[in-house]
């Protein structure tokens, strides 16, 4: 089967959509299927493209059996909701142009956000009679609306793309039941709406206590308790409350915070640490692989934290890695998304209120206080449960089979339907 992808991230991306478009691609190449990548020059979280990239306007590489067709795309510094839009219709329009190079495939995967690429999507599926599936990673008009971040009539243009992308999509897939609950209440039909769930790195299983000695090591951690939170600084985020959980705690010598990655709220979370002087803080860039094992390794417990408007529009990536690297986790979030049913579901830590930096460095003590060792395995079995790669990538494969296979039993006059 003849498999294109059109997702914004990829690799050499190794956090959020990126990885996870990856491992994807490369198990349905692994698997027999003849796949290609539409995508641009990898810049996130950092939102800079690496030297390696720099000044490049197309580039088609290959990677692990997967063909990768890069367009050149805006990149914003700073990054403001006008310029993301921007950065986002340069995408589309870039890959728009090389996909209708490509040969016709017997399906489409369409990764979002952005979700504009639904008009890319829509366009290519009639003018190839080829099915796509809409894979929705984020619920982005839901998460405009919640934060704040647009103005009513652009996000009432959203919601109109959403419906439209549902619509003509021969199924819609997404990561949570929650995030799956709120896309069939959008009004689309049940048996339309697929969940594909993220697969956890079976590798992390083998984390050692060597690889933890030498990552503290090279980072002069000594024996402190590490409180790590690792991956995209953005706004949904929320990290102030790691900041100021870190303020309240700074009189224990014993502890030490780590905030690891980069994103749009970077230097502004490194300014305030900074103007705080506090020096149970540390902030470090992306890890290479090596490095970012042994930071789990070495971890204590983990923390996800999110703004308390960020409900059922977002499952982070970082709750599988930590899950299944058998991490302990504080989780600063609404209590009633998907994050806190996992961490509540699996024993793998506590759920705080979000935005509650009292609440959280209560958390963390009194779990510092248990028994850490029980709750990594409860991390750990819950993680082998859920996310196996067996499990979520077969799914994965059979919902594209299904979508190519059920075009094919149509009469060719039909074309795509809603």
């Amino acid at each position: 089967m003849r498999i294109l992808i059109l997702s914004i991230n990829y690799w050499p991306e190794v956090t959020g959509i990126g990885a996870f478009t990856t491992y994807r691609a490369e198990s349905l190449a692994a698997a027999g299927h003849d796949v290609e990548v539409c995508t641009t020059f990898p810049y996130y979280p950092a939102w800079r493209v690496p030297a390696g990239y720099a000044g490049r306007w197309a580039l088609t590489e290959e990677r692990n059996g997967v063909r990768i067709v890069r367009s050149r795309a805006y990149i914003p510094q700073p990054v403001t909701p006008l310029k993301r839009i921007l950065h986002e219709a340069s995408f589309i329009a870039g890959a728009t142009v090389r996909a209708l190079l490509r040969k016709r495939p017997d399906v489409l995967l369409v990764v979002s956000p952005p979700l504009g690429l639904a008009a890319p999507a829509i366009l290519l599926s009639r003018l190839w009679r080829t099915p796509y599936v809409f894979d929705v990673e984020d619920l982005q008009p839901d998460s405009a609306a919640d934060l704040g971040m647009l103005p009513p009539w652009a996000v009432r243009l959203l919601y109109r793309l959403e419906n439209a992308a549902y619509r003509h999509a021969r199924l819609v897939t997404t990561l949570t039941p929650s995030m799956r609950a709120r896309i069939v209440a959008k009004g689309i039909a049940e048996e339309k709406v697929g969940l594909i769930e993220p697969r956890m790195d079976e590798s992390l299983a083998t984390l050692s206590g060597e690889e933890a000695a030498a990552f503290r090591r090279k980072y002069e951690l000594g024996e402190k308790f590490l409180v790590v939170h690792s991956g995209n600084m953005g706004v949904k985020q929320g990290l102030d409350v790691m900041i100021d959980a870190a303020a309240l705690a700074r009189a224990d010598a014993s502890m030490l915070f780590l905030c690891v990655g980069d994103g749009a709220e970077r230097a502004r979370i490194a300014g305030r640490a900074a103007a705080l002087d506090l020096d149970n803080l540390r902030i470090l860039p992306l890890l290479d692989e090596q490095d970012f094992r042994g930071l789990l390794a070495a971890s204590g417990l983990c923390l996800v934290t999110q703004q308390r408007s960020v409900a059922e529009i977002v499952f982070p990536s970082k709750v599988v890695t930590y899950l299944a690297a058998g991490r302990p986790v504080v989780a600063s979030v609404h209590p009633g998304c998907e994050v806190a049913q996992a961490v509540r579901e699996s024993g793998a830590g506590k759920v705080v209120e979000a935005e509650n930096p009292v609440a959280l460095i209560e958390a963390i003590r009194g779990l510092r206080g248990e028994d850490l060792r029980k709750a990594g395995e409860n991390a750990r079995d819950y993680a082998r449960a859920r996310w196996s790669s067996a499990r979520v990538l077969g799914d994965l494969e059979r919902c594209l089979v299904s979508a190519a296979n059920s075009a094919q039993r149509e009469p060719a006059a039909k074309g795509v339907q809603s």
